[in-house]
């Protein structure tokens, strides 16, 4: 019973427990560099984003989501959309790198399909 005491002692020490510290962890993964291709790492299925395996660096920094409203504002590839309770700015550059977009004009209500990163919505179409 002592050396079972002695050993259980030893795991707790060793893991900062007995101090109160957290264990050590592995540090989080940088961010991935770089340019997000939205068609490689899934696609839109009913509404719903479908991710594959191919860009698992990106789960913890990309939010993949839709917005709806009216156009109110286009400044190059700066959108800005009004919704019932906001009225937000959308980057919709990888639309237009993707041809996705159709008529982006003040006045269209439009569904915009995207990502968000570091507090920008950009989005991947526009319909």
């Amino acid at each position: 019973m002592k050396h079972l005491i002695l050993a259980l002692a030893t795991v707790l020490l060793s893991t900062g427990a007995a101090l109160g510290q957290q264990p050590a962890s592995s540090p989080a993964p940088p961010p991935p560099s770089g340019t997000y291709d939205d068609a490689n790492c899934g696609a839109w299925v009913n509404d719903v984003w479908v991710p594959n395996a191919n860009c698992t660096a990106y789960v913890t920094v990309i939010r993949h989501d839709s917005l709806a409203g009216t156009i109110t504002s286009v400044k190059g590839h700066l959108v800005t959309i009004q919704q019932t309770a906001r009225s937000l700015v959308i980057n919709d550059q990888p639309a237009l790198d993707r041809q996705q977009t159709g008529k982006v004009a003040v006045g269209r209500q439009v569904v915009a399909y995207g990502y968000w990163r570091d507090g920008t919505f950009y989005a991947t179409a526009i319909y």
